[in-house]
């Protein structure tokens, strides 16, 4: 297989492609990520993936692949990204509390001139979290990289999230066999 680069400081999505025993490399986007207001939620997280990729493009080998990729939290036709601050952070799971809200990865994979572009959507439903559950939480994970103030793989998902219907991985950073498909193609 040709040359793969990982578009991410993300250590999950470096994880997950370590899982599925593909090598990479690794070359950090820096990208504004500033999100044009005529686009629907749904497609944000592929219009910041492209981006990624073609900034990690333009700065390697274009016979490289490149897989890059974004993951927002939608709850009630709002983003909620990643926060700021210990108040925001608990701002974002009380309001994810008891609630079913939406994950959506958008992963671009780029080669030369040929992109394959999907964004992948995973239901997760909360229990109802107390704010002690919720301070400790955030005070111990300290989930300020995270969209939504949460990562599934952590504290708060083992004991606060009541269902997932969707791919698992995805709502850690990387619909992972998605993309393995998406590779082959190449």
């Amino acid at each position: 297989m040709k040359s793969i680069i990982l578009a991410s400081q993300s250590p999950r999505r470096k994880q997950l492609l370590e899982w599925a025993e593909i090598k990479f490399s690794i070359v950090v986007a820096n990208t504004k990520e500033q999100i044009p207001t005529d686009i629907p939620l749904t497609e944000v997280p592929i219009f910041i993936a492209r981006e990624k990729a073609q900034v990690v493009q333009e700065k390697t080998n274009k016979a490289s692949i490149i897989i890059a990729a974004d993951t927002i939290v939608i709850l009630e036709n709002e983003i909620l990204g990643k926060p700021k601050d210990r108040v925001e952070a608990i701002n974002f799971l009380t309001k994810l509390s008891n609630k079913t809200h939406q994950v959506i990865t958008g992963v671009v994979l780029l080669k030369s001139d040929k992109e394959i572009a999907f964004a992948e959507t995973t239901l997760v439903e909360f229990h109802g979290l107390t704010l002690e559950q919720i301070e400790f939480y955030v005070d111990e994970y300290r989930p300020y990289d995270k969209a939504g103030a949460y990562a599934i793989q952590e504290w708060i998902g083992v004991v606060g999230i009541k269902k997932v219907v969707g791919d698992f991985y995805n709502v850690m950073g990387l619909p992972i066999s998605r993309v393995v498909q998406e590779l082959d193609k190449f």
